[in-house]
């Protein structure tokens, strides 16, 4: 135990520990929610209950998708003692694989979605959703579970061949008598199997002035995202057209003074890995065809609304690999960038430090948990606190 805390010790000295400054970035806090473990944890996401607890879940295992122990884990911060309750099981659908949840508060309930992972593959994965009344007490008590079911129709298939058109030309194809890549997405989107199932959760949800939920998900099959909505406080999911693009995953939400819908994104297609770009007027129903920005992507996007005119993305902005997380402001609603600096890298770039989850607490503070990966034997979740208000004047 003594060499544990050493080590934890070590860690935080060497990533940023409470009241840090990080190129700019005042660091009120940054700490391990549990110690470093042998066990795979990834995918985490955060909520602040109305108590002003924070509820944290991830997924953890013996391995992602091929190892069928993997399972929904959570904790929860307690304001009054000021520490992290023990990890406890949130959700385990037995037998299968569990991963990517997603928390957040709606109408007076938490929501718990997630993905089970049918048949051991992403393409396969199973849509979840846990409610509860009761999640201010140690533990969570959940009262109602279903899972979400999409059926895109016919339309699904038309958008993804028109929008393909209006993105550059690229003309991939592995041989002369080979289909080229967009030509077997098109006809992997005419399949209603494939384009009903395999969708997957990672960002949390954006919540519109009409009330609609939107849900960002994302296939491995088709390498694009797409939109589950809900106009009826999470109790039916539609879905949106594709948000077409060659790799443009796992997006992030953020509505504009415009009232326009944008989605940035993960880059999983092609080198160089760029930032994904995309844009709706129509409350999320419609996308225009994804373009690649002026930042790197490889691993990880999360957008923050703090105020009309302060945005934040976080963002693993390196031409590869994971070994830095670092946060970017935008004052012109997403228009331009500017990096604020580093939350977190390894100069040795051996650690892995991904998937964060980033929200506005009450009092001001930016929450943000990701996972912070120090070898295949040294694996947690890491919190980070950060206070916008110096960088009010900025």
């Amino acid at each position: 135990m003594k060499h544990m805390t050493f080590v934890l010790m070590l860690l935080l000295l060497s990533y940023g520990g409470k009241g840090q400054q990080k190129n700019g970035i005042k660091l009120q806090k940054q700490e391990l929610i549990f110690p470093l473990q042998k066990l795979h944890v990834h995918g985490s996401s955060i909520v602040e209950l109305p108590s002003g607890d924070l509820l944290v879940a991830w997924f953890e295992g013996s391995g992602e998708r091929t190892a069928d122990d993997v399972r929904i884990m959570g904790a929860k911060f307690s304001q009054r003692n000021k520490t992290w309750g023990k990890p406890y099981e949130l959700a385990d659908t037995p037998g299968i694989p569990d991963c990517n949840p997603v928390l957040f508060l709606h109408n007076n309930e938490l929501f718990l979605v997630w993905i089970a992972v049918q048949a051991n593959k992403w393409e396969n994965s199973i849509l979840r959703v846990r409610k509860s009344q009761s999640f201010e007490a140690e533990q969570v008590a959940w009262n109602w579970q279903d899972n979400i079911f999409l059926k895109p129709d016919s339309n699904f298939e038309k958008e993804v061949k028109d929008r393909f058109k209006e993105l550059p030309n690229l003309h991939r194809g592995w041989a002369e008598y080979a289909p080229e890549y967009d030509d077997l997405i098109v006809q992997a989107s005419g399949d209603l199997l494939k384009r009903s199932i395999g969708w997957m959760t990672r960002i949390k949800p954006l919540v519109i002035g009409t009330g609609r939920i939107l849900l960002p998900v994302y296939s491995d099959g088709l390498n694009m995202s797409m939109i589950a909505y809900s106009d009826d406080h999470g109790k039916q999911w539609k879905s949106s057209l594709p948000i077409v693009g060659r790799g443009n995953i796992q997006p992030t939400l953020v509505e504009n003074s415009q009232g326009e819908i944008l989605a940035f994104m993960r880059d999983s297609g092609d080198a160089p890995s760029k930032l994904q770009f995309s844009k709706s007027t129509d409350q999320g129903l419609s996308w225009t065809a994804n373009v690649e920005l002026d930042i790197p992507s490889t691993a990880s996007v999360e957008v923050l609304q703090v105020e009309k005119n302060n945005w934040f993305l976080l963002v693993n902005d390196l031409e590869e690999g994971r070994a830095q997380l670092s946060l970017y402001q935008s004052k012109d609603e997403g228009i331009t960038w500017l990096s604020k600096g580093i939350v977190v890298a390894d100069k040795e770039k051996k650690g892995r430090f991904s998937y964060p989850a980033m929200i506005l607490g009450k009092e001001g503070q930016i929450h943000i948990t990701y996972s912070h990966h120090q070898g295949n034997d040294m694996k947690s979740i890491a919190y980070v606190c950060i206070d916008t208000k110096t960088w009010s004047s900025h």
